[in-house]
């Protein structure tokens, strides 16, 4: 039991630091020093340190919605549910640390150097060179997973029905809102804070 409640919790911190990172992260064009003020700020940190936070926690609270499902006719689709996630988040995370980290000393170099072409040059390098092919892959996985989880809980009877469809429509939808404006991209933090913390009080309720 005190393993439903940690992994209920871990889903509930994964929502709140989902929703978290668009409303915290600065919003500015890119391609002017403004961008690399941006990059360079404690939030740009701050934003996107609290979604690497959010994939692991949420790792860890599927792990506790599989445990429940586990004992359902829905075994075998919470089971392939859980290894898409995991290796969704495995291969989303090296992007997250490059967006992070990389991207923060590119900006901080900008300024120093009030250089808009370094800037530039180096977002694009880190952004689209080779790691965004696996950071597209793990999104799929992770919408997959996502999707299946929305199934199992569907065909388990151990939840309402419709509890797993707003976290599987929040992750089905991560990789497009990344081409939104600031208001839609912080309005997806909210369905995934949403999805998570329905499917958390679902595992606490249960218990």
């Amino acid at each position: 039991m005190t393993r439903t409640l940690l992994a209920a919790l871990s889903l509930a911190v994964a929502g709140a630091c989902f929703f978290a990172y668009p409303a915290i992260r600065p919003y500015t064009d890119e391609t002017s020093l403004a961008g690399a003020g941006a990059f360079a700020s404690p939030a740009w940190l701050l934003s996107h340190t609290l979604a690497i936070v959010g994939f692991i926690l949420l790792v860890l609270g599927l792990l506790g919605l599989y445990d429940i499902l586990r004992e359902t006719k829905a075994e075998p689709r919470a089971l392939a549910a859980l290894v898409l996630t995991w290796v969704g988040v495995g291969l989303v995370l090296p992007y997250y640390g490059a967006e992070t980290f990389a991207l923060n000393a590119v900006g901080r170099q900008a300024l120093q150097q009030n250089s808009i072409d370094l800037l530039v040059t180096l977002t694009d390098a880190i952004r689209f060179g080779e790691g965004v092919w696996l950071f597209g892959a793990g999104l799929l996985a992770l919408a997959a997973g996502s999707i299946l989880f929305a199934t199992a809980i569907w065909r388990s009877g151990t939840f309402p029905r419709w509890s797993g469809i707003p976290l599987a429509l929040g992750f089905a939808l991560f990789l497009p809102q990344f081409f939104t404006p600031p208001a839609v991209r912080i309005a997806h933090g909210l369905l995934v804070m949403v999805g998570c913390w329905l499917v958390a009080w679902n595992m606490i309720k249960r218990r």
